[in-house]
C-alpha cells in the first residue's frame, strides 16, 4: 500500500480516526472501571464480602482477555471500524440489566459479557491506527489514544463514585448507558471506514502458532511479565482505595474519594511526555524512572495524611503511565514478526495483572492492611525491573 496515501497529522482524516477511537476508548475504560469505586456500596447492598465484590472487576477482565483473542482474530478478517462501533453500543446497553437486577451473581455474569464486548475496541484500535496512519506519525496517534484511555478510566471512576454518593449507584450506570449510545452515534458519523485494511487469510491455528512463537521469546516474556507486574501494583492500589478512605481515621464519603481520581491527569500527560523524552535519551532509562516513581508514590500513601496520599496517587499515575506506554512500545521492537499477535499478548498480560490486582491481592489487604498492600505494590515492580537489568548484564558479560 502506498505510504503517502495514509493519513498525516495535517489531514482531517487523521483527527477523525484519533478522536473517534479516542472517544470510543473513553467510554470503554469508563465502563471498565465504573464499578471500582462502587465496591463498598455493593458489599453492603448485596451483602457480599470484599473479595466477592472485587470479582465485579476481575470477571470483567477475564471476559476482556477472552474477547481480545477471539474478536482480535475476527477483526483481522472482517475489518476494524465495525468492531469499534458495535463494541461501544453493546458495552453501554449491558448496563441496563445490571442496574435493574437484585442479584450480584447476575451482575458478575453481565460484567463478564461486558468485558468480552469491550475487547472489540481494544482489539481493533491499535491495528486500525497502524493501518490508516502514516508511519511517521503513528507514535503521535498512539500516544494520544493512550491518553484517551487514561481519561476514560479517570472519568468512569469519578462519575460513578460521585453520583453514587449524591444520588444512587444505579443512576451512575444509567448515565453511562446514555453516554454510550451518544458515543455510538458519534462514531457512526465521525469514524471513517478502513481504506488500508487487508483481510487475513490465515487460520486461527496459524494465529495460535504465532502466539506460541512469542511465548518462546525470552525478551518478549520479560516485557509481558512487566505488563502484569505494573498493572498488578497499579490496580491493587486503586481497587482498595475506597475501602481505605471511607474507613477510619478518614471516614470520607465516596464523592469525596472520587476527586482523587483526577490524579489520572498526571498519567494522561506523562505517557506522551515519557515517549518524547525516551526518543532522545533511551527507553530503558525512562521506563526505570517510571517504575521508581510508581514505587515512591505507593510508599507516600502509607502515612495517614490525606495531602500526602493525594500527592502519592499523582506520582503513582505519572510513573505507571510512563512505564506502561514505554513497555507497550517495546513490544514491536522485541517482536521480529507477527507483531499484531505480540501486541495482543501484551494486552492479555496487562489485563491479567488487572484481574490479579482486583482480586488476588484481597487477602493481602485483609490481613496486612493498607501498609502491607502499599509496600507490596511498591516493591514488586522495582524488584522485577532490577532482575531484568541484572539478567541483561549477565548476558552481556557472557557474550
Amino acid at each position: 500500500m502506498n505510504l503517502q496515501a495514509k493519513s498525516t497529522i495535517r489531514e482531517l482524516r487523521f483527527w477523525r480516526i484519533v478522536i473517534g477511537l479516542g472517544i470510543a476508548s473513553v467510554l470503554i475504560f469508563a465502563a471498565m472501571y465504573a464499578l471500582q469505586p462502587l465496591l463498598p456500596i455493593l458489599t453492603k447492598q448485596f451483602n457480599v464480602s470484599v473479595s466477592t465484590a472485587s470479582l465485579a472487576m476481575s470477571v470483567n477482565t477475564i471476559g476482556l482477555i477472552c474477547g481480545l483473542v477471539i474478536l482480535g482474530f475476527y477483526s483481522d478478517r472482517l475489518g476494524r471500524s465495525i468492531f469499534v462501533k458495535v463494541s461501544v453500543l453493546v458495552t453501554a446497553l449491558l448496563f441496563i440489566p445490571m442496574f435493574m437486577t437484585h442479584s450480584f451473581t447476575v451482575i458478575l455474569v453481565l460484567r463478564f459479557i461486558q468485558g468480552f464486548a469491550m475487547a472489540g475496541v481494544l482489539a481493533a484500535a491499535l491495528a486500525y491506527i497502524n493501518e490508516e496512519i502514516n508511519e511517521r506519525v503513528v507514535s503521535v496517534a498512539t500516544a494520544l489514544y493512550i491518553s484517551f484511555n487514561g481519561t476514560g478510566g479517570m472519568l468512569g471512576r469519578f462519575v460513578t463514585g460521585y453520583l453514587a454518593e449524591r444520588w444512587s449507584w444505579e443512576l451512575s450506570l444509567q448515565l453511562l448507558t446514555v453516554i454510550g449510545v451518544v458515543v455510538f452515534i458519534f462514531l457512526l458519523v465521525v469514524l471513517p471506514k478502513s481504506t488500508h485494511f487487508e483481510p487475513s487469510v490465515e487460520s486461527m491455528k496459524k494465529d495460535m502458532e504465532g502466539f506460541g512463537v512469542h511465548l518462546k521469546n525470552p525478551a518478549l516474556l520479560i516485557v509481558f511479565g512487566l505488563g502484569i507486574v505494573l498493572q498488578l501494583s497499579f490496580t491493587g492500589m486503586w481497587t482498595f482505595l475506597p475501602f481505605h478512605l471511607t474507613d477510619s481515621p478518614f471516614s470520607m464519603t465516596l464523592d469525596e474519594v472520587s476527586y482523587i481520581y483526577f490524579a489520572y491527569a498526571f498519567g494522561i500527560i506523562g505517557a506522551p511526555l515519557a515517549g518524547s523524552i525516551a526518543s532522545k535519551v533511551g527507553m530503558n532509562s525512562i521506563r526505570l524512572i517510571g517504575v521508581i516513581l510508581l514505587a515512591v508514590g505507593c510508599l507516600l500513601t502509607i502515612p495517614t495524611t490525606l495531602p500526602l496520599i493525594i500527592i502519592g496517587y499523582c506520582v503513582i499515575c505519572l510513573g505507571f503511565f510512563s512505564a506502561h506506554s514505554l513497555t507497550a512500545a517495546s513490544v514491536s521492537k522485541e517482536a521480529t514478526h507477527h507483531k499484531g499477535s505480540a501486541s495482543s499478548l501484551y494486552l492479555v498480560s496487562y489485563y491479567i495483572g488487572m484481574a490479579a490486582g482486583s482480586t488476588l491481592v484481597t487477602p493481602l489487604w485483609q490481613y496486612a492492611g493498607w501498609t502491607g498492600l502499599a509496600m507490596f505494590s511498591a516493591v514488586v515492580p522495582v524488584v522485577y525491573v532490577l532482575l531484568i537489568r541484572l539478567r541483561r548484564r549477565v548476558l552481556s558479560k557472557a557474550q
